[in-house]
């Protein structure tokens, strides 16, 4: 272990394109130290100029993943959560918009003394102390750095962990570099260079990589690690190779059979035990080898970018897990949902429906005819955020028949069954100010909730500006509707039921962004559970399904 107040830092780049998959090699190399027994966290630096990524587009820049304390993240927050089962903060997701917010406001005040406020060194050291701030409590800090190296946006924060390794010493410090080892099928061979390039742009910036990860869909074998290594000035040991895999849960077994977790502990001198990987081996084995599976319409806006729901993906195939299933997930546009024919057409022979969270108007009457063909023809449902809004405005108008909208997608509705909170009507800035973070809500006895959960009483993640209208209440609640979970003083609903259908479930937080693989979400694996019945006809959950809850009343 390491000593108290001598936390070791390992820094992740990228080169040669993006989205090779920096956030998960930084979570799973997270989840090996874990095992291992130290303590460790995670933080992103993204070079975008926003403050953070709430007014992003999911299609530009995929799902938002929110914290307990309510930050609005980049969504490698959430593979860093769910590979080392630890929350994080808003101090793990750090922007060059933050960063230069912080530094002019510091600025405004005067706390500059009068100097001439530049990149080096108010920028780079603000960037280090976001660093530092992290350290306290942990052994290690992984920092990953969003972008590829040549980026303009990302130099300061290179330039800032350039620094900072010289400031803690290299003992403490550590540079892995992942790039790309692309097949060339005319050549029929693996080519280096790009990985050559980038350590070179990389070390023209004064960064010298201790260690490669080296993406490719080929094996490399060891002639070209070893070119990689003479060529990058590294050693044969430290060139990695991370696969391309069925799930990205293979990757720490992957890492750890190439010795990449025992190689950084050495160069960081930190003595520490063997990991053990039984459990992590045992939930691969579940999830590439099923010995059922079931098929899941996922029905959103933004289904033509599956990062967009990332977290919802993930969860569902946690819940697959102690249901002894795999997931098939089926990605529908709600756009095709133009009636109850088209619904029938689409929902035949899937074993259950997920409405997910969104924004704007676009796609909303799809989703609602979705939700009623759920609710017609017993299928189970689970509605998330949106999907909950969705669902009792489809019950509001084709069981209550009522005139009935949400005052988001029709301002002047005749019903407005979903409105807008009280504290978001005077609000003008659209950046922060949802209700967001973790909130606690209460749950009815003998609901369908309570079962799943096995406590009375819940905390989630929340990221919405509409609520169910209050006013509107009782007249679901007469027509069959049961609120099954609300705010602790009763004010607002957090989740909803029908008693009379096999599994219809819908709910204002987000469940997805707290559910890990080796803690699947309770309301996922019920959700699962319901889908693995109606696919088979079974009467109660498997017995690990029913293991589970009854060790969450504990």
């Amino acid at each position: 272990m390491t000593t108290p107040g001598n936390t070791k830092y390992i820094f992740v780049t990228g080169g040669v394109v993006s989205s090779l998959g920096k956030g998960i090699a930084a979570a799973s190399l997270g989840r090996l130290l874990v095992q291992r027994g130290l303590n460790v966290t995670l933080q992103k630096f993204d070079p975008y100029i926003n403050v953070d990524p709430g007014t992003m587009s999911p299609f530009q820049h995929g799902e938002v993943y929110v914290t307990d304390d309510g930050a609005e993240t980049d969504l490698d927050l959430g593979h860093y959560e769910r590979f080392i089962d630890r929350s994080l903060s808003q101090q793990n997701n750090i922007t060059t918009g933050r960063i230069y917010q912080t530094v002019i406001t510091k600025e405004r005040r005067g706390e500059y003394l009068g100097s001439t406020v530049q990149v080096i060194p108010h920028i780079t050291d603000e960037i280090k102390a976001a660093i530092r701030r992290s350290a306290p409590g942990h052994d290690v800090v992984i920092t990953e750095i969003g972008g590829t190296v040549g980026d303009i946006e990302s130099l300061p924060f290179l330039e800032a962990i350039r620094q900072f390794r010289q400031e803690v010493g290299r003992e403490n410090a550590l540079f892995m570099h992942l790039t790309l080892v692309p097949w060339i099928a005319a050549a029929g061979e693996l080519k280096t260079k790009p990985t050559q390039h980038s350590v070179r742009d990389l070390m023209q910036i004064g960064i010298q990589p201790d260690m490669l990860i080296c993406r490719s869909d080929h094996p490399l074998g060891a002639d070209i690690k070893r070119k990689i290594a003479l060529f990058c000035n590294v050693d044969f040991g430290c060139v990695v190779e991370s696969p391309d895999v069925d799930s990205i849960y293979q990757i720490p077994l992957k890492f750890h059979e190439q010795g990449l977790d025992r190689e950084v502990c050495e160069r960081l001198h930190l003595e520490t035990r063997e990991p053990d990987l039984t459990e992590w081996r045992t939930l691969v084995a579940k999830i590439l080898e099923p010995p059922a599976r079931v098929k899941i319409a996922v029905v959103g806006k933004y289904t033509d970018l599956h990062d967009a729901y990332k977290s919802v993906q993930e969860a569902l195939l946690h819940g697959g897990i102690p249901n002894d299933v795999g997931v098939d997930i089926h990605w529908m546009s709600s756009d095709r949902f133009v009636d109850q024919k088209s619904a029938g057409q689409a929902l035949a022979g899937m074993h259950g429906l997920l409405v997910p969270g969104g924004f704007g108007v676009r796609g909303v009457e799809g989703m609602v005819e979705a939700v009623r063909w759920a609710r017609e023809n017993r299928l189970p449902f689970f509605g998330i955020c949106l999907g909950l809004q969705v669902a009792i405005i489809e019950f509001a108008r084709n069981v209550c028949r009522l005139n009935a909208n949400s005052t988001e997608f029709e301002p002047d509705c005749e019903v407005p069954v979903i409105s807008l909170m009280a504290s978001q009507r005077n609000v003008s800035d659209m950046g922060g100010t949802m209700r967001l973070g973790a909130y606690p809500a209460r749950l009815r006895p003998a609901s369908v909730a309570l079962a799943a959960y096995g406590a009375a009483e819940i905390s989630e993640r929340h990221r919405h500006r509409w609520e169910v209208s209050n006013s509107y209440r009782d007249v679901l609640a007469e027509h069959g509707l049961r609120l099954s979970g609300q705010s602790p003083d009763g004010g607002l609903v957090e989740i909803i039921e029908l008693p009379d259908h096999p599994w219809y479930l819908g709910c204002q937080f987000h469940p997805e962004l707290k559910s890990r693989p080796t803690r699947p979400h309770p309301l996922f694996a019920a959700f699962i559970g319901a889908a693995r019945r109606n696919a088979f006809g079974e009467r109660e959950a498997p017995m690990s399904v029913r293991q589970q809850m009854a060790g969450s009343t504990k």
